[in-house]
């Protein structure tokens, strides 16, 4: 394969990686919008796009193996390709976590929320801006940016950690509401995970460019 051709193959191959992330984000989002407006039928819909998802991530990861048998490439155009299958992988495991919370939300779709929705909706957001922030590092191969975006997963973090500690004064003054709070606290579980994976793609970028094995998270 020529090297005009091979250059050809990994730009289709990093454009299905944006298109899946455009797929995770839209599925997280919406899965948001469902619990806040007790849409169980939105959220059936999120639950039936996941294997969509699925299949994208399949097909990306074929589309690499593909490459790797057939052109054996070496340094950065090996770390592209092992980067864009793991990205890929990484992306999958997200769209579960949105899948996740289109469940609760379906659970407490006809029950009334325990508090307004406010931080679990500002996790969703912060969430999709680091994926988007994230993937645009990627394809731009700006370590910088890589960095400093996967630091703002503190704020998630931290939003995380007030959720919990909200819910756990409403299920302590009456017990009646512990149902009903521990999904809305599973609920932020997902989106913190959301988030946390979007370091690991800040991660595959250093990688890429530098050839180093970075934790960004500790």
């Amino acid at each position: 394969m020529p090297r005009t051709t091979f250059d050809a193959e990994l730009a289709a191959l990093k454009e299905r990686l944006l298109s899946l992330s455009a797929m995770v984000a839209n599925a997280q989002k919406l899965a948001v919008q469902a619990l806040a407006e007790r849409n169980e039928e939105l959220a059936r819909e999120i639950i039936a796009s996941d294997p969509a998802i699925n299949q994208v991530q399949r097909a990306i990861e074929d589309e690499c193996l593909f490459l790797i048998a057939s052109q054996q490439p070496v340094a950065r155009d090996l770390r592209t390709i092992f980067a864009v299958a793991s990205i890929a992988t990484d992306l999958e495991r997200m769209g579960d976590h949105a899948k996740g919370i289109a469940v609760l939300a379906t659970r407490l779709a006809d029950q009334p929320l325990l508090k307004p929705l406010i931080d679990v909706p500002r996790m969703a957001e912060i969430g999709r801006d680091l994926l988007a922030g994230q993937l645009q590092a990627f394809v731009n191969g700006d370590v910088a940016a890589a960095r400093s975006l996967a630091a703002r997963d503190d704020e998630v973090d931290q939003l995380y950690d007030q959720v919990f500690r909200e819910l756990l004064v409403i299920m302590m003054t009456d017990p009646r509401t512990i149902t009903r709070a521990t999904y809305l606290l599973w609920v932020a579980h997902n989106l913190e995970r959301f988030a946390d994976r979007t370091t690991n793609i800040g991660e595959r970028v250093i990688f890429l460019m530098t050839g180093v094995v970075t934790e960004l998270n500790e």
